[in-house]
């Protein structure tokens, strides 16, 4: 017979995930299993993702950022061979968040290829979230110039907001950014207000995800080492955020100040679990 977690040990492990700790150290912490582990994640991390899929639509945003930020899975895009892609996927891999600047609600995010495909993909599954016409900010990249007005058409306000970037500080090393010597601010499609033509808040929130999700640290060997993994723990971790974690500006959860839901879950909470149950089987 297999062994069955407690519930409380399913607690402790989804609190230190959530929380930045490694697969590792969450095994050291809770006295779980890394198999154990990494089942739990892949289950919860589903149903967080299933879940959030039907409850955040209809919203009402205002003003939409949208960013996309770096990781890999296996090992980074210039060691992969064929060998290893036919073990599993792997290389670099970009996950797409999209933000209400007001809320602070994450209404979509996707991981793949940072390419205009991708790109076209995720602004459509954000455009079918939204009840109204919105106000759009992404950075200067490319793609966005075709997927943004494949995904919305004419019905919205899009700007870029293109930082100017000087030469590479001298004796910098490869993780450190050019000297950013400003931003313009151009407008693609309607009308929108420059006053708020931003990308402060989703580039705050990768940082969040980097500082919350241990799989994201640069320079570690606590990268995902498989694609179904990384995608859990992504789910996961936007549901705490969400809907379990308190905006200290707000004073309630992103989904209560959004109107997505009405309390705040927490992850200990019966009636909270027996919500995800009823989508996959915990």
């Amino acid at each position: 017979m297999a062994n069955v977690i407690s519930m409380a040990k399913k607690v402790a492990v989804v609190s230190a995930l959530v929380e930045g700790c490694s697969v590792r150290s969450t095994v050291r912490i809770t006295g779980v299993s890394k198999g154990a582990v990494l089942r739990l994640l892949l289950s919860v991390g589903n149903a967080c993702a299933a879940y959030q899929d039907r409850a955040i639509r209809n919203v009402a945003a205002k003003r939409i950022q949208v960013d996309e930020i770096w990781s890999f899975v296996g090992c980074k895009q210039k060691n992969v061979t064929e060998a290893k892609m036919e073990a599993g996927i792997c290389g670099d891999v970009w996950t797409f968040t999209a933000i209400e600047a007001q809320t602070k609600l994450v209404i979509s995010w996707m991981v793949g290829r940072r390419d205009a495909g991708c790109a076209t993909e995720f602004l459509q599954d954000v455009e079918g979230r939204l009840s109204n016409r919105v106000q759009l900010t992404t950075d200067g990249h490319k793609m966005y110039l075709t997927a943004v007005p494949d995904a919305f058409g004419t019905g919205v306000d899009y700007a870029q907001l293109v930082k100017v970037y000087g030469s590479d500080p001298e004796g910098a090393t490869r993780y450190s950014p050019a000297q950013c010597l400003g931003t313009k601010r151009v407008d693609i499609i309607g009308s929108p207000d420059h006053e708020h033509i931003s990308t402060s808040y989703v580039e705050r929130q990768n940082l969040n995800m980097r500082m919350n999700m241990r799989r994201f640290t640069r320079l570690t060997n606590a990268f995902s080492k498989k694609l179904d993994n990384h995608v859990a723990m992504i789910a996961l971790f936007h549901m705490h955020y969400n809907f379990a974690r308190i905006h200290q500006t707000l004073r309630v959860t992103p989904a209560m100040e959004a109107g997505s839901s009405q309390h705040v879950w927490s992850i200990r909470s019966e009636e909270h679990t027996s919500e995800l149950q009823s989508l996959t089987n915990l």
